[in-house]
């Protein structure tokens, strides 16, 4: 089974609170991203056990611990009639770029393993598998537009649509490790409510619509302010760092942009969402 785990956006990302599990509270807005991996799920051949196949952007770590492998094997301590599987992950979206590329390839295997070995999971069910490998895996189960809260692992709906909307995703080539982004993070309420922010016009979203990592990061790289500016200058009516970095997003309201020059290192996406 061919699969095509898909990356997100966060608009707006408050962190307001810390914890007593050591983890934060927060509030965003993700939003589902057409920038996409190309992940096959196979059953391994006789005698062989699961494992992966990694293409694309290297992946640190070793593949045997690999977030989709931890999927697979998180099934398998439920339902022992899984057979090994074979993996074979391309890596297009950029690691280490608060899109959530990583979470998005466990969350497919989820999806993609139990409609090709028919285990009949529920949606809610694997929404629950998939709290358990990451906070923000869950949200690839249903992948549409959800205000994200608690750990970033809860949803609400909510009413935004962004049809006709253009996008440019800028990768600066720069990994900001979540530990190092939290270390700069003081939790504090948010100024503005996201809910209603991202109610008014997107030209307003300038103004209180923010990411609190962007906050924190900027002033030690000054590059993500760059691109920022740079979005600005070729007319987005929004642009943010999502999640937690480091990847910068503009946003325009109407089909057209104005072309923009990168440096050839930088990784860039650009499309409808």
């Amino acid at each position: 089974m061919l699969v095509f785990p898909n990356a997100k956006l966060n608009l707006g990302l408050y962190v307001t609170q810390r914890r007593p599990d050591g983890f934060h509270n927060l509030e965003s807005v993700f939003v589902p991203l057409p920038w996409t991996d190309a992940l096959e799920v196979l059953p391994a051949a006789p005698g062989q056990p699961t494992s992966i196949t990694l293409t694309g952007r290297p992946i640190p770590g070793e593949p045997a611990t690999n977030l989709c492998v931890r999927a697979y094997e998180l099934l398998q301590a439920d339902f022992p009639q899984l057979p090994p599987a074979q993996f074979y992950l391309h890596k297009i979206v950029p690691i280490g770029a608060g899109l959530g590329g990583g979470s998005a390839d466990a969350a497919f295997v989820l999806k993609a393993t139990n409609d090709l070995f028919g285990l009949g999971l529920s949606v809610e069910q694997l929404e629950s598998y998939a709290r358990r490998l990451g906070s923000d895996c869950a949200f690839f189960i249903r992948n549409k537009s959800v205000l994200a809260v608690e750990k970033g692992d809860v949803f609400e709906e909510i009413e935004l649509s962004l049809a006709g909307t253009s996008c440019i995703v800028v990768y600066p080539n720069l990994h900001i490790s979540t530990a190092e982004a939290y270390a700069h993070i003081t939790p504090k309420p948010p100024l503005h409510q996201l809910r209603e922010a991202l109610a008014q016009p997107m030209t307003t979203w300038r103004d209180t619509v923010g990411n609190d990592f962007e906050t924190a990061l900027t002033p030690g790289y000054p590059v993500l302010a760059a691109i920022k500016q740079q979005l600005y200058a070729a007319g987005a009516a929004y642009a943010s760092l999502s999640g937690s970095g480091s990847a910068v997003y503009g946003l325009w309201p109407a089909a057209a942009t104005a072309p923009i020059s990168w440096p050839v290192d930088y990784a860039v996406w650009q499309g409808a969402l």
